[in-house]
């Protein structure tokens, strides 16, 4: 099997200078495009399901479907990542089934939709922080709340989501306390809040510097140029798949996603993990209305499914080109859990000595 974990695949990223999209799956169809996206254009691949898609799948069919991709692209190194965890339960049970890495959000409380303090946050974090280094899994952490500038608020998905209005300090994160929750949770890469949200109506207009704060990635970078950072809610929400989807009977309306020139812009400033699902959403539901209108005497599900698995490969082929990532598979060693344990326990993993579990070594 090929199943790396998160902090081996981005130090790898860091060294070689690219980012890896993360996509969120809930079935077979999407593990599948996913996969036959990166096998064509020999990419490794960060796979993440988030709480609501562990309930919707069941954890062990996930984790029996994972291992079955592990199996179909052997060459193809994998990282399966809890996305959202909400507490120390969702990260240890998410371990338990498999998943090489978790993010603990601490940003959120438990309920997954009231804002945190920062010590709640750092205290949670660290705790999850420890359990998962010692048998060599990888953390992500979340500073500052994720949400529009725009609105002041979030937009639930999965059940995650902060509620009400939050101040525009909480949805931008703050270089310096970036740096003391590095040092403080040892996390192995940092979700940061810059403007970005879940779903599709992330922004009303082309986003500029005061809606996607990209300026704040950039300065959490020169401080902290060994931490990976992650870009949530990075959907672009593509043109071309809202006319596709609007076509052929849905009713989107007009909306805005993350350009990918500003994605590539935070790669060249630290961000090594992009979080995709909108598009892939966006992708298989506009092929589902297509054959729905063409074909209206079709009801053979499997000719609802395979386009859309179609139509999300291109789309995940299209990002692993755009983001850096294709062509590198083939150049990652693999490294046991047994083996990332070892190195977080002798201290050669703390992220503030830097990228030192790279593949080249």
């Amino acid at each position: 099997m090929a199943r790396i974990t998160l902090r081996q695949l981005l130090d790898h990223a860091a060294e070689h200078g690219y980012g890896v999209p993360a996509f969120n799956i809930n079935n077979m169809e999407q593990g599948l495009a996913i996969m036959d996206a990166a096998a064509a254009v020999d990419a490794p691949v960060i796979i993440q399901a988030s709480r609501g898609a562990r309930s919707y799948a069941n954890d062990i069919m996930l984790s029996k479907m994972i291992d079955a991709l592990d199996e179909m692209y052997p060459q193809i190194p994998l990282c399966m990542h809890q996305d959202h965890g909400n507490e120390e339960a969702t990260c240890a049970t998410a371990i338990k089934h498999g998943f090489t890495s978790v993010m603990m959000d601490g940003s959120l409380k438990a309920d997954a939709k009231t804002a945190a303090e920062y010590e709640y946050n750092v205290d949670i974090t660290r705790r999850v922080v420890e359990m998962a280094h010692w048998i060599g899994a990888s953390v992500e952490g979340e500073l500052g709340v994720l949400g529009s500038l725009e609105r002041g608020g979030g937009e639930q998905e999965d059940g995650h989501g902060v509620e009400g209005k939050v101040s525009h300090d909480q949805l931008l994160t703050d270089p310096d306390q970036a740096v003391d929750f590095v040092r403080a949770t040892k996390v192995d890469a940092l979700a940061i809040a810059m403007g970005t949200s879940h779903g599709a109506y992330k922004f009303s207009r082309k986003p500029d510097g005061d809606i996607l704060a990209m300026k704040v990635v950039e300065e959490i970078h020169r401080r902290l140029p060994n931490t990976h950072l992650v870009m949530h809610g990075s959907s672009s929400v593509p043109q071309v798949l809202q006319d596709e989807f609007n076509r052929f009977g849905g009713e989107m309306p007009q909306t805005w996603g993350v350009p990918v020139e500003e994605i590539v812009r935070g790669i060249r400033h630290g961000v090594r993990k992009v979080n995709i699902d909108t598009d892939c959403r966006l992708a298989m539901t506009a092929a589902f209305r297509k054959v729905a209108s063409q074909t209206k005497s079709e009801f053979d599900p499997r000719k609802f499914l395979k386009p859309a698995m179609e139509a999300m490969r291109d789309l995940c082929r299209e990002r692993f080109v755009q983001f850096g990532t294709a062509g590198h598979a083939g150049d990652i060693r693999v490294m046991p859990l047994s083996e990332m344990a070892r190195r977080y326990r002798s201290g050669a993993l703390d992220p503030r000595i830097g990228n030192i579990a790279s593949a080249a070594e």
